[in-house]
């Protein structure tokens, strides 16, 4: 769900395009899952996805970096600037 990395915290993560809101929507196996508004088309469901982390994160967008699953379900996000303590804060205990 989430690991320490030098520059911040990594995020795993199984997303839901084309639901009804973006949300975090608790754990899917070792990820951590979220519901995303946009649909999985031409890459409108990873920019809503990485818009939604810098707002849950309080950082600016250059800190967050898609890492791999740009055409899957299952991504890895670089969080950089955060400790893992202050990732966990943030993210609700589902």
């Amino acid at each position: 769900m989430i690991q320490p990395h030098a520059e911040g915290v990594i995020l795993f993560l199984h997303i839901q395009p084309g639901a009804s809101t973006t949300e975090v929507a608790g754990l899917y196996g070792d990820s951590l899952k979220i519901r995303v508004h946009a649909p999985p088309v031409d890459g409108k469901a990873n920019k809503a996805l990485l818009d939604f982390l810098t707002k849950l994160f309080d950082v600016p967008r250059s800190r967050v970096q898609l890492l791999k699953g740009e055409t899957g379900r299952k991504k890895s996000v670089l969080i950089r600037g955060i400790s893992l303590p202050a990732a966990k804060a943030v993210l609700p205990e589902k």
